[in-house]
């Protein structure tokens, strides 16, 4: 969801000879997700159509999802039809494969762009429809055919260039010379990250400011928790169930504590951020091989869920009271950034045929 928003302000923001206030943008999405609430926040016109996923499910589960893209790409092609869109700028999910195969139905140019390191099965399928791939990393052209790929990086959004650390550090209520570690898991959280900060909270706290991020399920016991910190610790622990301005959070920290989604690609590096990355063991492969990505490239240190509870708190310490190795991991983290990814991809878009 998010590289798309950024993509969308790209194409708000960017002169390319092209009449940019003439630009409708529409955001095709799953029905009853997050996506329609995020879009309206941007001012960006929504519309749910029906999908499912179909890999690794039980096979009467899989045939109703099946009935489901179906009427979702009927859905995407009656809207098509109707408003004849110039482009689709496509992110994966199973969402968007009904959408790619309605545009391609109706010769609308598709962009693919891939988030992670390797494609999943509705990025390869739409890349074979699609008139360019993007890709985040060099590493990912392996996986296409050479002629369609470029390489933009991920498409960060407009207000992440306009943080200052000390401001944001302010705002958040954080001492402005101490460490600061943030710990994140996505707007559901990270049930196994949380739990696992949780039984070592204080002995963190000792060493470092606190930005937790818990995702709405754990967040009742995450409030409990602080409530019963001292009132010491309290001030240095930042926690809320999810924040709209990830910028300053991120601006604010020296390092994270997080998973291996697609953002840990684009956002880690843009910030100079180093990172202990827990790759969701239960999501395919793609979280392993970003944390692999990341890793091997001295910019994060990667943590299996199992190991979180004899490992944590060892490696949390060793990175926060190190400087010089944070440092070393910030300016490998910084190599990898590309700040101009959506202005990038937003270009791709524009001069399509």
């Amino acid at each position: 969801m998010y590289p798309g928003l950024a993509v969308v302000q790209a194409l708000r923001a960017v002169d390319d000879g092209a009449d940019l206030g003439a630009v409708d943008v529409t955001y095709v999405g799953g029905l009853g997700g997050i996506e329609e609430t995020l879009a309206e926040r941007e001012g960006i016109r929504f519309v749910g159509i029906p999908a499912g996923g179909v890999h690794g499910l039980a096979p009467r589960r899989a045939l109703q999802n099946i009935v489901k893209l179906i009427r979702g790409w009927w859905a995407a092609y009656e809207l098509g039809r109707r408003e004849r869109p110039s482009a689709l700028f496509a992110t994966g999910g199973y969402a968007s494969v009904p959408v790619a195969l309605a545009a391609w139905a109706l010769r609308v140019p598709i962009v693919v762009y891939l988030p992670d390191v390797e494609p999943g099965l509705a990025v390869r399928f739409i890349a074979r429809l699609a008139s360019r791939v993007a890709i985040t990393v060099e590493d990912s052209r392996a996986y296409f055919s050479d002629q369609k790929v470029v390489v933009t990086g991920y498409p960060v959004r407009a207000d992440f260039h306009e943080v200052d650390q000390a401001q944001a550090r302010e705002t958040l209520g954080l001492m402005p010379e101490e460490p600061v570690l943030i710990v994140m898991g996505g707007s559901r959280g990270a049930q196994s990250i949380n739990r696992a900060l949780g039984k070592v909270l204080e002995q963190v706290l000792d060493i470092a400011q606190v930005i937790h991020l818990s995702g709405q399920l754990d967040w009742p016991w995450v409030r409990d928790r602080r409530q019963g910190l001292s009132e010491r610790l309290r001030q240095r622990y930042v926690a809320l169930p999810y924040l709209h301005d990830m910028g300053g959070a991120l601006a604010s920290a020296d390092l994270a504590l997080c998973r291996a989604g697609a953002s840990t690609l684009g956002e880690l590096p843009f910030f100079g951020l180093p990172a202990v990355v827990v790759p969701y063991p239960h999501a395919w492969r793609y979280q392993r091989v970003n944390a692999e990505w990341l890793t091997e490239r001295g910019a994060a240190v990667t943590l299996q869920d199992e190991q979180l509870g004899d490992m944590l708190l060892s490696t949390l310490r060793q990175l926060l009271t190190d400087r010089e190795q944070l440092a070393r991991m910030e300016a490998r983290a910084q190599v990898l950034s590309r700040p101009d990814a959506a202005a990038r991809l937003a270009r791709i878009l524009l001069r399509l045929p």
